[in-house]
């Protein structure tokens, strides 16, 4: 999930005098795009769990959704990014940096779901212009993703990027997260949400089913400790998985994996 402008003070102090994106060493999109896939480990050619695509298959996907992203970006009100330097490293590149704590939670992908054969299903909770839920769909086609918007100019959009991507293994909902359906999920993630209170870790972790977990995008330690103390009482197992955004090392991110409390002990 996004913010629609969550961003952009962090865009501003990313540049120099010039506008450009002084901490990106003045490469272009083009280039952090790859050298920032090849940092996170991601190979060049497609195989690996849930079949995941290489970069030279990434890349090119990646690339149409950005043009479409800056393309509507002005009347939708999508994502906050001055440049596409800065879309590249604090968008693509933050949504996909945490791809291998992500699937140590999620499990084998020789029996996802609990049956062999069944892929995972991955809700992205107020998606907005599609983060992380898109580019983690591109990344690995055989986990099913439902991407969760309560805007319909959004949704449109969403609808948009799935049918020009060929996104088959991605659906759009638009819907309150309290609304949604609940039960049906493997996994919920978001990113650059509201605080994760009681109210909003219920309503979250309604939407997974008996043993799912939630999958948090987020920055500092402290504020992670300072929110997990408001919902202990309610939480289940949970871990902070320090992550690192490529060009962006001086930035303290983390993913947060959030176990239901019904979730046996492993």
């Amino acid at each position: 999930m996004t913010s629609s402008r969550g961003a952009a003070g962090r865009g501003a102090a990313a540049r120099g005098a010039s506008g450009r994106p002084a901490a990106f060493g003045g490469r272009d999109a083009g280039r952090l795009l790859a050298e920032g896939l090849s940092a996170l480990g991601i190979p060049d050619a497609d195989g690996g769990p849930y079949g995941m695509r290489g970069a030279a298959t990434l890349i090119p996907l990646l690339e149409r959704y950005m043009r479409e992203l800056e393309l509507f970006n002005a009347a939708f009100d999508l994502v906050g990014a001055d440049t596409r330097a800065d879309l590249v490293v604090r968008h693509l590149l933050d949504s996909l940096a945490p791809w291998r704590p992500f699937l140590a939670a999620l499990g084998s992908p020789s029996a996802p779901s609990g049956a062999a054969g069944v892929p995972p299903v991955v809700a992205d909770a107020g998606t907005g212009a599609g983060f992380p839920g898109i580019p983690l769909a591109l990344l690995f086609p055989g986990i099913s993703f439902t991407l969760i918007e309560r805007m319909s100019k959004r949704c449109a959009f969403l609808e948009n990027c799935r049918a020009f991507l060929g996104l088959a293994n991605a659906e759009i909902l638009e819907s309150e997260i309290e609304r949604a359906p609940g039960g049906a999920h493997d996994a919920v993630v978001f990113r650059a949400f509201r605080p994760l209170d009681a109210a909003m870790y219920r309503s979250l972790s309604a939407l997974t089913r008996p043993g799912g977990f939630l999958a948090a995008w987020k920055g500092r330690r402290a504020k992670i400790d300072e929110e997990m103390r408001g919902i202990e009482s309610l939480a289940g197992r949970w871990s902070a998985e320090p992550v690192v955004v490529p060009f962006l090392d001086a930035d303290e991110r983390h993913l947060v994996t959030i176990r239901r409390a019904d979730q046996p002990p492993g």
